[in-house]
């Protein structure tokens, strides 16, 4: 009876380890699934903020032209 209840504990902690493996695999992929994504966020918002900051830039240069053209202007007047 007790080589039965040995054996039954055995399996179940080799049971165990090999349910335990199986799932931290599984949630290491995820895990480096997610970090994919992230670098791929991380990519498109650092584009967004490049875009934004030549954006603004042009609209300074256009707001200096049309001061300018408002100055030319006025002084025609």
């Amino acid at each position: 009876m007790t080589g039965a209840i040995v054996a039954i504990a055995i399996v179940l902690i080799i049971a165990g380890g090999t349910t335990a493996a199986v799932l931290s695999h599984f949630r290491l992929q995820r895990h480096r699934a997610d970090a994919v994504a992230m670098a791929s966020y991380r990519k498109l918002a650092e584009e967004a903020v490049a875009r934004q900051e030549a954006l603004h830039a042009e609209l300074v240069e256009l707001k200096e032209r049309v001061g300018s053209i408002d100055e030319m202007l006025r002084r025609i007047e």
